[in-house]
């Protein structure tokens, strides 16, 4: 196939960009078209309010109606899935957010999962998703880290604050599988499920997963 499935990160921070092209290099393996990872370069540093989300969703769509000849798929990589509803009504290729995409993934793999989130500010973003998708119940929480996108480069501290969260969902909350809330935390997955003993979804890898097989059955 020579079109291509775009990965966007919508913050300026590479580093980001560079873990979710890591998570996702498994599915490169798959067949299909290129998985190409893109930072939006003119974003925050991360996307941590709904003033950066609003703003972000503009710039989403602003790239892929620039890039939908070309495109396989788009998959918005912001755990607030930022103008995923917008691209949708307006190109003719599978969109997936990466929120949407994780959940929908947890369901599968135990019956109540709980969240991870970067900031408290975060959460409410985060509830107010669940409950349009009405899966509110099957949602038994979430617990920000408090630590900004930039801040998760800390690799050591950030991973022992998810896996306090994590064991804390899963003790005190009674998590089945934990969803890590942001994409900056790509590359702690394998670690945090390790930690806590629980399936973890990292939400870009279910997104892509998702887009591409739904590419790859034509769908």
């Amino acid at each position: 196939m020579s079109r291509t499935l775009y990965v966007i990160n919508p913050n300026s921070n590479a580093d980001v960009t560079a873990q979710l092209s890591a998570a996702v290099e498994p599915l490169r393996r798959a067949g299909g078209p290129e998985i190409r990872c893109v930072t939006l370069e003119a974003g925050p540093p991360g996307v941590e309010t709904q003033a950066h989300v609003d703003g972000a969703a503009l710039a989403v769509n602003d790239f892929a109606v620039r890039h939908e000849a070309d495109a396989a798929g788009f998959v918005v990589a912001c755990f607030s899935d930022p103008g995923v509803a917008q691209l949708r009504e307006r190109v003719a290729v599978p969109v997936l957010g990466i929120s949407e995409s994780a959940v929908l993934t947890a369901l599968t793999l135990g019956h109540h999962f709980g969240v991870i989130a970067i900031l408290p500010g975060s959460i409410p973003r985060h509830l107010r998703a669940w409950g349009a998708m009405g899966i509110s119940q099957r949602c038994v929480g979430e617990i920000a880290i408090g630590r900004g996108v930039s801040a998760l480069a800390d690799r050591e501290a950030t991973l022992a604050a998810m896996i306090d969260a994590g064991r804390r969902l899963r003790d005190e909350r009674g998590a089945h599988v934990l969803v890590m809330g942001c994409a900056g935390m790509a590359g702690f997955r394998a670690p945090l499920a390790k930690a806590c003993g629980l399936p973890v979804v990292e939400p870009t890898q279910a997104a892509t997963a998702m887009a591409l097989g739904r590419v790859l059955l034509g769908w």
